[in-house]
């Protein structure tokens, strides 16, 4: 390579982009065709497409049959929106070019990108038919049927890759072929890929997959150890947080998963979900005084966010704070949010409060959702017992035993009415 031309490379690697272009510039004067190609591409690769087009333009008028110009120029009318453009130019490479394979598979891209997923496939079949043994075309049919969401037609040409050791730079094929698996249920497969690939390459993503595929397995301690590795390389990867936080709940580590939550809301506060992971955690450590605020917090976050105002409301039932049911749930249904459970809270809440009406008005809303919840039914009828209405709790009664006909407590209620 000529030592300006390296010169110029060294400078705009190095950030001096206006200094080595300068020299690129006065290069493709007295340049031959060669260093012109070598130019061109540079072009290309920086970026400088313009440029780039000028100088391949020219040299395939001189090299009419060169099928590698037509894929740079084809390529630069992709990255310029010029799709028409770019597949007349690919259909002119001949069939006994060296480029021609190439040109297929970057029509299946562009057909693909355009939402013509048959015309792409099509294309791709051709070039395994020319060459069956084409790692290139390989990995193009496996990624392309990955990406269509069928799996289990991409997992064969992942594993022939695999198989064949095929070397093909920036690709990591365990690491997709560990993603087909995990779509396509096979998870102790992929978790197998998945540690392949990771000794390859770290990549957070999969990094973090393989996490959750361990959980998936249930195997828990895993997880946990994939997901601190994560941390370390990205303590602001933050859904890492949640899941491993989960992780240690199911494992009867509390403590762990309470701070693991903490952790992660230090990085990220607005983290709604995990304020609500947290508050739960923060229930079953007794420590009260979290609770209230990690619930609000989510729900100023998110005021239509239900399984926070439901805990929210929940836990104020438990400490017999009935007002500040009423008032949470009353506030939430002005606003337009509603969940059926507010009804049955409210008439939990309003019968506390002897506001009566009110709670046989909201039993009645939360009926048609719980019918079959024998907590619910209980609770019913032993406020209709409350209002004197026994004819309609005794039917309670009976829905209960048709749901559960081994409650003998209810059996007990049924005969204690019968006698009256």
């Amino acid at each position: 390579m000529n030592e300006k031309l390296q010169e110029a490379i060294e400078l705009v690697n190095t950030g001096e982009v206006e200094k080595g272009l300068t020299i690129v510039k006065k290069l493709v004067k007295d340049a031959d065709d060669e260093q012109k190609l070598q130019i061109a591409e540079l072009y290309f690769k920086w970026g400088f497409l313009d440029e780039a087009k000028a100088l391949f333009s020219k040299l395939l008028r001189l090299y009419p049959n060169e099928g590698l110009l037509y894929i740079y120029l084809a390529e630069i009318a992709i990255d310029q929106d010029q799709e028409e453009e770019a597949i007349q130019l690919l259909e002119k490479i001949k069939k006994d070019d060296p480029a021609y394979l190439q040109s297929l598979v970057l029509m299946a891209d562009m057909f693909q990108m355009q939402g013509l997923d048959e015309a792409a496939e099509q294309k791709l079949l051709q070039a395994k038919k020319l060459a069956p043994n084409e790692a290139i075309i390989d990995l193009g049919l496996g990624q392309f049927y990955a990406s269509i969401g069928e799996y289990n037609k991409a997992i064969p040409f992942f594993e022939k890759l695999i198989e064949v050791n095929a070397e093909l730079e920036n690709t990591n094929v365990n690491l997709l072929l560990a993603e087909a698996y995990v779509h396509t249920g096979r998870f102790e497969d992929a978790l197998e890929c998945y540690a392949e690939g990771l000794k390859e390459q770290i990549e957070l993503n999969s990094l973090f997959n393989f996490g959750f595929v361990a959980y998936q397995l249930e195997r828990y301690e895993l997880a946990i150890a994939k997901w601190n590795e994560v941390k370390v390389l990205d303590p602001d990867y933050i859904p890492v947080y949640l899941y491993m936080a989960k992780a240690y709940e199911q494992i009867g580590s509390l403590k762990e998963s309470y701070e693991t939550a903490e952790e992660g809301l230090k990085h990220d506060p607005d983290y709604k979900e995990l304020l609500v992971f947290a508050a739960k955690m923060a229930m079953k450590l007794e420590k009260h005084e979290k609770v209230e605020d990690y619930l609000k917090k989510a729900i100023a976050i998110d005021p239509g966010y239900i399984e926070a105002l439901t805990l929210l409301g929940s836990y104020y039932l438990f400490h017999e704070e009935y007002d500040e049911v009423v008032s949470l749930y009353e506030q939430a249904i002005e606003m337009d949010e509603y969940d059926p459970q507010f009804e049955w809270d409210l008439a939990e809440a309003k019968k506390q409060l002897d506001r009566y009406k009110d709670a046989l008005n909201h039993y009645e809303s939360a009926y048609t959702s719980f019918k079959e919840n024998i907590q619910f039914l209980r609770d019913f009828a032993y406020f209709l017992l409350e209002l004197g209405d026994r004819k309609r709790a005794k039917e309670m009664f009976v829905r209960i035993l048709e749901l559960d006909p081994s409650n003998s407590d209810i059996e007990e209620e049924l005969l204690r009415l019968e006698e009256w």
